[in-house]
């Protein structure tokens, strides 16, 4: 029973994750929508930073290496505008 316990409270989400997540998604809707210097800023803090993108990605619950790697794929194989659009609609 207290194995039980312990593992949900493992994946439970807390408030400052989802506080961190929140500032993921606004870096990265920057990133595809936001004006050229947001853009370049967000592109920089998500591909080059990392001891801040760590961070943040730790704090959020979420794997650095593999949040970069799927940004990096929609970077490469999608046109940012293209997915601009499609956040507005």
């Amino acid at each position: 029973m207290l194995e039980v316990q312990v593992h949900h409270s493992e994946n439970e989400e807390v408030p400052e994750q989802r506080l961190w997540r929140a500032v993921l998604a606004n870096t990265v809707q920057e990133w595809i929508s936001g004006p050229l210097r947001k853009q370049r800023e967000a592109e920089q803090f998500l591909f080059e930073d990392n001891d801040d993108y760590r961070l943040v990605c730790c704090s959020a619950g979420i794997d650095p290496a593999h949040f970069r790697n799927r940004l990096a794929k929609l970077r490469s194989g999608a046109n940012l505008e293209a997915l601009a659009l499609a956040a507005r609609n």
